[in-house]
């Protein structure tokens, strides 16, 4: 691919994502998930609940209070790894990190996710420039991009 040399050329590449969206994780069978694109954040983060490592492999519930998009469903990653994590206050942590596929413009692409609490934020998921990178511009002034492309 050649690089871009105007804004033309690189819209014409590249899918435009607004500010937020409604994604499809079928591998968790999460379904018109809300999510945040943060272009500030370099990891993507998915909220879920009850997480802990057992011999079988690394077990997490996806459930958040008043979301229809989450299911309470329990599930079981083989494969999932540990990553530092520096939040937008300087504070670092260790989350467990999981790869799964996502949605968007009927595309479907591999994703790192790491787990998180996120009951005390508005959208669920956290979609960072680790995964947006190469793939995608972002105009902030918009809105359900990949959602309104949906077909039922």
């Amino acid at each position: 691919m050649l690089p871009c040399h105007t804004f033309l050329i690189c819209t014409m590449s590249k899918p435009i994502l607004g500010r937020t969206d409604k994604v499809d994780f079928p591998e968790l069978d999460l379904f018109d998930v809300d999510i945040k694109i943060d272009t500030g954040a370099y990891t993507s983060a998915i909220h879920c609940t009850n997480v802990f490592e057992e011999k079988e492999g690394l077990r997490c519930t996806f459930s958040h209070k008043g979301r229809p998009d989450f299911n309470d469903k329990e599930v079981l990653f083989k494969t999932y790894s540990k990553t530092g994590v520096k939040s937008s206050n300087g504070h670092k942590e260790n989350r467990f990190k999981i790869r799964s596929k996502v949605i968007f413009f009927g595309k479907t692409y591999k994703i790192n996710l790491t787990l998180s609490t996120r009951d005390d934020m508005r959208f669920p998921v956290l979609i960072g420039r680790q995964f947006l990178k190469n793939k995608f511009l972002v105009d902030v002034s918009l809105e359900n991009q990949s959602f309104n492309m949906k077909t039922p």
